[in-house]
């Protein structure tokens, strides 16, 4: 899979011949210096952009054949992203955070507010549902987001920098999250620049220039 970015003056190699696989249960990091292409890598899976050569599949769907509605409904059904800073709604409490996107699928507030409380409790935040956003930590404020992008079910967990804003115990706390969530059956691929994440992962790619170039 190729990805470019063109100008009059240069072309930069986002994406360069990737080819990987990933599977349910794996630990995926991939690192690199900022602007190597890792953002453009988790874009591209989440069907967030369009490769400009090449295949990709994610749960079966061809995200770069399939329509805009497909794609949202494979992030809304099987793919969750989490993001550097949270992007959590500051006047929704937790539970409604993670809420939100359960009602957007058609459940109604009791069922979503289940589901939410269930997937709070698998990221270590059983009894602070009703807490808001600026009641929490930045750890527990990620793990809001992490919560948030599970729900519904979703198996596959993409995320950009996730511990860019937060501190040295509250990273390693969240990269061991991620390790149990794929002990437990979720595909989770990292980008990441802190060497942290490669201890805990299954599969270590760098990018360097577009290219994903395997370490283990």
């Amino acid at each position: 899979m190729c990805k470019a970015y063109r100008s009059a003056a240069e072309t930069v190699w986002a994406a360069r011949d990737v080819d990987f696989t990933a599977r349910a249960g794996e630990f995926v990091c991939v690192y690199g210096a900022s602007g190597s292409g890792k953002s453009t890598l988790l874009n591209l899976l989440a069907g967030l952009d369009a490769a400009d050569s090449g295949e990709i599949r994610v749960g079966g769907v061809d995200v770069g054949t399939a329509d805009e509605a497909l794609r949202a409904s494979l992030r809304l059904r099987t793919v969750g992203v989490v993001f550097q800073e949270h992007n959590l709604i500051e006047e929704f409490t937790a539970a409604e955070n993670v809420a939100l996107p359960l009602e957007a699928a058609g459940l109604s507030v009791a069922e979503a507010r289940g589901q939410a409380l269930d997937q709070l409790a698998r990221v270590g935040l059983a009894g602070l549902e009703d807490r808001f956003p600026w009641q929490m930590s930045g750890g527990q404020r990620q793990r809001v987001g992490v919560a948030r992008a599970l729900t519904g079910q979703r198996s596959v967990l993409l995320a950009d920098e996730p511990t860019g804003a937060l501190d040295s115990t509250a990273t390693k706390e969240l990269f061991e999250l991620f390790r149990k969530l794929c002990d437990d059956g979720v595909l989770a691929v990292i980008c990441s620049h802190d060497p942290r994440c490669r201890d805990f992962a299954d599969t270590v790619y760098e990018v360097v220039d577009g290219r994903l170039e395997s370490r283990s």
